[in-house]
């Protein structure tokens, strides 16, 4: 009796969320968000970050779903939530931007990946598939705004733009999760000794993405 009484509280005990310990300025940006998934602001920063990729700010929101992933693997379904419903909501904001405010906003947005005056191309392009542009914009490195914007300033269906967006982003988003929850404590000592390579990698892929977004016509 004495000895269950002893170990209960250790049992009940929950998980110690990890703390960073990469080296050098990359280093204390990567300690810094991997201190962020245990605190209290965690989630309200992602959801921040999420909204905004959808409509206008160019860093995806994976950078921080990543690394909370594997700091706390046991919320890391309830990541992709958050960023799959502030995504949309973005979306949501991506479409006013594109049907209300394209031609003063919207098209300054499409001009940065290679899109100005090229809206004839993109009418036809949504007429013959408009939802697999959106399926495979959304799951991939390829800005996400680029197709909310457009799908606005097509007047693209809404109500399939919305489950297309829940789709595409919720394939995005529970994949990383998945990924950094399974093999997040194997790759967690790599990547805190080789953060200035894997943030390179992620800047290229990055890149990558507004570049073939800019050739995708």
């Amino acid at each position: 009796m004495t000895e269950a009484t002893q170990t209960a509280p250790a049992a009940a005990a929950g998980p110690t969320p990890v703390h960073g310990k990469a080296k050098g300025p990359l280093g204390g940006l990567y300690n810094w968000v991997i201190k962020l998934a245990g605190s209290k602001h965690a989630e309200p920063w992602l959801f921040g970050i999420s909204f905004a990729e959808s409509s206008f700010f160019p860093i995806p929101p994976d950078v921080m779903l990543a690394p909370m992933c594997f700091a706390r693997p046991e919320r890391a379904y309830r990541y992709a939530i958050v960023c799959t419903v502030a995504s949309v909501f973005g979306a949501l904001l991506g479409y006013a931007i594109g049907y209300w405010l394209f031609e003063s906003v919207g098209s300054q947005i499409i001009s940065l990946f290679g899109y100005g005056g090229k809206e004839d191309e993109l009418r036809a392009s949504y007429a013959e598939a408009g939802v697999w542009i959106i399926f495979l914009k959304g799951i991939t490195p390829i800005p996400f705004k680029l197709v909310t914007i457009v799908s606005g300033a097509m007047a693209f269906d809404l109500p399939i733009f919305v489950a297309a967006c829940v789709v595409t982003r919720g394939i995005r988003f529970f994949l990383v999760a998945w990924l950094f929850k399974t093999f997040g404590p194997t790759l967690a000592p790599m990547i805190e000794k080789r953060i200035g390579l894997f943030m390179l990698l992620f800047v290229v892929v990055l890149v990558g993405g507004f570049i073939v977004a800019s050739q995708l016509h």
